[in-house]
């Protein structure tokens, strides 16, 4: 067991955790885009392709590399490792320059130190007894502390490649800030894979080393690694070195160790990016609409084609319900919807007589331009409904949402007056207008009956011509009563059609209402609703993705 195990435990299995965590990752990554920090994003675009190049070599090496600050007596213990005097030891510093490698057993690891770039390789073998090392690349890195500002890019190189970590270190720096606040810190998911010794332990009596290494467990459990221990060795004596071999078996022995810090490094993308998301986004259907949607239909002249409607419904029953001899004064007036370019909503212009006049070509309605105070109430919607959308998102997200929103407003006018026209303002004739259509002809014919009767009866007596007699109600010629009855029911007629007209047109008025809301709601929901919603679906993919590859 790694020293640095907590107990949370080991993954159960990181060969088939590891292929699910990179997927969740790379999913995260497509879908946060530009709203993830570019560096990060960079990083675990990164982690992505090494775990794709890590887990495509074979030979099932384990790579252990032994870390640590100049003049902590790494190389002499990673010869002692060995077995021999592999990588050079001296009392100039930096001593290591570049990194050395030591393989031990009979598999090829030319491809592994290939991807590695390391160029100084030993090969140990198959040492007859315990422990059994078979597989193992051990590693002497640069000192990550070097003054050479090369070593020290290699060394943090070489640490985003590896699969286990033994930071070495002695009485001396074991509390070296950089070595905690830099690397292990850092590396805080990756103690499954890590080991920590205070070498030269031979330079302290047995009780100060002890509390040296208590003191570092200590300082780790502060970096994030809980619950650490610290294995003491010395070279000069030997002790903790066997031990040092025994654990280091334990991440050759089942070759899980290259996975579990490929599944850590993921965690730790994982994580770091989660920050850069919200625990839960708006959903777009519980947003309040209203305002915007009554704010759009504004601008969109729908109070001005309401009122066409209204008007246009009244002079249409009139011509059919007013009465016969007044109906051509209905007649003399303009048609509301044509002078508005609208119609049946074939989303085609309305004819008309000026030829070549661009609307014809561009297919617009004649409504007056929204007033500035329209638009201004449009704004002042579409940034409230932003500001519902975005809450409680990071603000890299939060412009995502504002963007999506305002990123066609210089269409959206021209996308409301199209949607306006396509909405078909005319509906089945009511029944009342026929039958008060036959009334009026009944009504009108029957005083025109009476009139010709009474011309006629006129002309005779200018005629000096013998009359028939003319039949009465009471004292009354029926002629005049047909004339007089017919005018008067009709005109009566006419009158109450007028009343029944403006009912009518109030129901008109609010049918086509609820079909141009439908309408205005839809470009809304084209160039509003929509665009947020596919923000808001990122950042919820995002978020699952990074929650799975970091669980």
């Amino acid at each position: 067991m790694s020293p640095l195990r907590s107990s949370r435990g080991r993954p159960a299995d990181p060969a088939q955790e590891l292929p699910d965590r990179v997927h969740a990752l790379g999913a995260a990554l497509d879908a946060g885009g530009d709203e993830l920090d570019p560096e990060d994003a960079e990083r675990a675009r990164a982690v992505v392709g090494k775990v794709g190049e890590r887990t495509a070599i074979a030979g099932g090496h384990t790579v252990v590399a032994l870390a640590g600050a100049t003049g902590s007596g790494k190389s002499s213990l990673f010869n002692a490792l060995v077995g021999a005097d592999v990588s050079r030891i001296g009392a100039r510093r930096p001593t290591t320059s570049k990194p050395t490698a030591a393989v031990w057993g009979a598999g090829d690891a030319g491809e592994l130190l290939d991807w590695l770039k390391v160029e100084a390789r030993h090969l140990v073998g198959s040492p007859a007894g315990p422990p059994d090392l078979d597989g193992l690349v051990l590693l002497d890195m640069p000192d990550f502390d070097s003054r050479e500002a090369s070593h020290r890019i290699e060394a943090e190189r070489m640490l985003q490649l590896v699969d286990v970590f033994v930071w070495v270190t002695d009485p001396q720096k074991y509390a070296d800030a950089r070595l905690h606040d830099d690397f292990v810190r850092l590396l805080a998911q990756h103690e499954s894979v890590t080991l920590a010794v205070l070498n030269q332990a031979d330079r302290l009596t047995p009780e100060a080393a002890h509390e040296c290494a208590l003191d570092l467990g200590r300082l780790l459990e502060r970096d994030g690694i809980p619950n650490a221990k610290v294995l003491a060795t010395s070279v000069r004596t030997g002790e903790g070195v066997a031990e040092l071999e025994r654990r280091i078996a334990e991440y050759v022995e089942g070759h899980q160790a290259s996975l579990r810090r490929l599944s850590a490094d993921v965690v730790t993308s994982a994580r770091t990016l989660r920050t850069e998301v919200a625990d839960d986004e708006p959903r777009v259907e519980w947003l309040p609409r209203k305002d915007l949607d009554g704010a759009l239909g504004r601008a969109a002249g729908v109070p001005i084609v309401l009122d066409a409607v209204g008007r246009d419904y009244r002079r249409s029953a009139l011509r059919r319900s007013g009465w016969l001899f007044s109906r051509w004064v209905g007649r003399r007036g303009p048609d509301p919807l044509r002078r508005l370019r609208l119609g049946d909503g074939s989303n085609r212009p309305v004819p008309r007589e000026e030829e070549g006049d661009a609307r014809d070509v561009l297919a617009r309605s004649s409504i007056p331009i929204a007033p500035s105070s329209a638009r201004s109430a449009v704004d002042v919607a579409i940034r409230g409904f932003v500001r519902a959308a975005g809450e409680g998102l990071p603000p890299r997200w939060e412009r995502a949402v504002d963007g999506a929103a305002t990123g066609g407003n210089d269409s959206l006018p021209d996308a409301l007056d199209q949607a306006v026209l396509g909405t078909s303002l005319r509906a089945r004739r009511p029944v009342w207008w026929s039958v008060a259509n036959v009334l009026q002809w009944v009504f009108g014919l029957v005083a025109l009956a009476g009139v010709l009767w009474l011309a006629g009866l006129y002309v005779l007596g200018l005629l000096a011509l013998p009359r028939p007699e003319t039949p009465s109600v009471g004292v009354v010629p029926v002629p005049l009563l047909m004339l007089v009855g017919g005018a008067l029911v009709g005109m009566l007629l006419a009158g109450l059609a007028r009343w029944w007209a403006r009912v009518g047109a109030r129901h008109r008025k609010a049918v086509m209402a609820g079909r141009l809301r439908s309408s205005v709601s839809a470009v809304t929901e084209e160039r509003i609703v929509e665009p947020i919603a596919a923000v808001l679906e990122r950042h919820r993919t995002t978020r699952e993705n990074l929650d799975r590859a970091g669980r």
